[in-house]
């Protein structure tokens, strides 16, 4: 096993803490496309042969590092997923979330989910081809769409994955759990049209989209079910031109969350159903990305064993789960293939105001990914 005197924390935040400073929300193309510059010259410090892929649908590039295995190894090797993008808008850092330390919890907009997790990879990834190498080869790929859904990026993760045996994601943990399956994601537009009118003097023959919309959200969120574990959350609303103006247009965007298939389908099918309740008023339902149902199987289970195994070794209990938060891991872990998410570093409040990591678990993590990279075979 590598020794614990190989890893050090402020080598770690002296790669992350620029990263951090570098404010990369999804649409602000530049500042994803600038975190894709600074991590991919890390990588090719470190030997990786980068391709880079533009940008399409008006969303960043795609980065993939690939390094060989011992003995130039050509036989399938580990996937590792992050994303680079992140939800806070630009500004946060000099407003509500600023880059600070208290004691063990470090805060900063994309510090826990998951810049960090990047940092502990690369870092890993550095320690364990210094020292004896890794096994298999490796291909580090960076998305710059996730928290969107991966629109742009989905079709060629799926297809890194097939050519892979195992994929190690590096989003968040909490409490130190490890992700094993994650619920299935929907994602849907709904767009109403309602009557033009003056908003002064003929407001009676209009028809509100807004209004419209403002009750199509309580019918909307009012189905979940959190026994069931099956949720609807309208997450942006936009409609209106003029106050003046009877708001004839409106657009939400819903998030759906299912733990099963059939509450998969149920879902798809409420939401395709949805229809006005008054007259005047047309009601259209887009589907938008989706993130399939992930759920533990053989491949992945004996991953996490040996997981489990090496935190042992290195001194903590490594548990698992299936949760509700999407990532990159749900389209891999469908297809069937060993897949090990929430590998990053350990934290809280991801997509607050009070995201923050713990500095603590930096360490411990790098060492069990290090060790995963240098023993899976």
């Amino acid at each position: 096993m590598l020794s614990r005197e190989l890893f050090n924390a402020d080598a770690m935040l002296d790669r992350l803490l620029p990263w951090v400073r570098e404010e990369s929300p999804t649409y602000h193309v530049a500042g994803v496309n600038r975190m894709m510059d600074l991590v991919s010259a890390d990588l090719a410090k470190l030997g990786g042969a980068i391709e880079r892929l533009p940008g399409t649908g008006g969303l960043g590039d795609i980065v993939l590092a690939r390094f060989p295995g011992r003995e130039g190894s050509n036989s399938p090797g580990i996937l590792i997923l992050s994303h680079l993008d992140t939800i806070h808008p630009v500004g946060t850092l000099a407003g509500r979330l600023p880059l600070r330390r208290d004691g063990d919890r470090y805060f900063g907009p994309g510090i826990y989910d998951m810049k960090g997790g990047v940092a502990i990879a690369i870092e890993a990834l550095k320690i364990a081809r210094e020292n004896g190498g890794v096994q298999l080869p490796v291909t580090y790929m960076l998305i710059p769409d996730e928290e969107i859904g991966s629109p742009s990026s989905r079709e060629r993760i799926e297809q890194e994955a097939r050519a892979h045996r195992y994929v190690l994601v590096t989003e968040p943990c909490k409490n130190g759990v490890i992700v094993t399956g994650r619920f299935a994601f929907q994602r849907f537009w709904i767009d109403v049209e309602g009557r033009p009118a003056h908003a002064g003097a003929t407001n009676r023959q209009g028809r509100s989209a807004i209004r419209a919309m403002a009750g199509l959200i309580e019918r909307i969120e009012s189905m979940t079910d959190f026994e069931r574990g099956m949720t609807f959350s309208v997450g942006t609303i936009e409609g209106g031109t003029f106050v003046n103006v009877m708001p004839i247009r409106c657009r939400a965007q819903v998030l759906t969350v299912a733990p099963t298939q059939a509450i998969f389908d149920e879902v798809a099918a409420r939401m395709a159903a949805l229809e006005s309740e008054n007259d005047g008023i047309t009601v259209k339902v887009e589907r938008g990305p989706v993130r399939p149902l992930w759920q533990p199987h053989r491949q992945t289970m004996t991953l996490y064993e040996k997981a489990h195994d090496i935190a042992a070794s290195i001194g903590f209990r490594l548990d698992h789960g299936s949760f509700g938060g999407g990532s990159d891991g749900n389209f891999t872990g469908a297809l069937g293939v060993a897949t090990l998410d929430g590998l990053g570093v350990d934290g809280a409040s991801a997509h607050t105001f009070e995201e923050h990591m713990l500095v603590s678990s930096m360490v411990p993590r790098c060492r069990l990914f290090a060790e995963l990279l240098r023993t899976l075979d």
